[in-house]
């Protein structure tokens, strides 16, 4: 399953506000991810930095990591804000120190990098009781939207892959296209 990338040439989907609010609002992001204003914080599959935009301004240092350098061209013309840096690889492979990292989001991208050295870098990088907030294209979708179905990951199998790399789920809930999870590090 998954490995799925967004085509870097349909960017400009990424940034419509109508479909993508639908799926996840910046008020619950923040409220998942509770962020400080000295809080480092690593948006994980960034793409045109929709979100990440949406958290600089709630946090100290933002990652905006995307393995898709044309992502970050986009992101550039379109203006990254003072505290945002951009960096360009992929979740298995995080320039970050240990226990660097407060707090970490991935907002649709979760099936993009759901393997174990992916998840084993996250919990490297994260503080002591780091939270890791996920939303995905749900396995249980319709598959009218996001990756194809088999690509796709069911809630309690995240979950399952979290736990099994020292994360707590504190909070789940699923949708009927997507799921959410909140994680903590244990």
């Amino acid at each position: 399953m998954g490995h799925h990338t967004f085509d870097a040439s349909r960017a400009d989907k990424l940034e419509q506000a109508g479909e993508r609010y639908r799926y996840l609002s910046a008020e619950e992001l923040l409220w998942a991810l509770e962020p400080t204003s000295t809080d480092t914080i690593a948006d994980l599959g960034s793409g045109t930095g929709f979100y990440t935009d949406d958290i600089a301004s709630h946090a100290g240092d933002v990652y905006a990591v995307d393995m898709q350098e044309e992502m970050h061209e986009y992101y550039r013309e379109k203006g990254v804000p003072e505290n945002v840096d951009l960096v360009t690889t992929g979740v298995s492979d995080l320039p970050f120190d240990t226990d660097s990292v407060d707090a970490a989001f991935s907002t649709m991208t979760y099936h993009e990098f759901a393997e174990d050295d992916a998840l084993a870098e996250i919990n490297r990088v994260l503080k002591p009781g780091g939270r890791l907030v996920i939303l995905d294209w749900a396995a249980t979708g319709s598959g009218d939207h996001g990756p194809p179905l088999d690509e796709r990951y069911t809630a309690d199998e995240a979950a399952t892959g979290l736990r099994e790399h020292g994360f707590h789920i504190a909070f789940e809930a699923v949708r009927p296209e997507t799921f959410m999870l909140i994680a903590t590090l244990e």
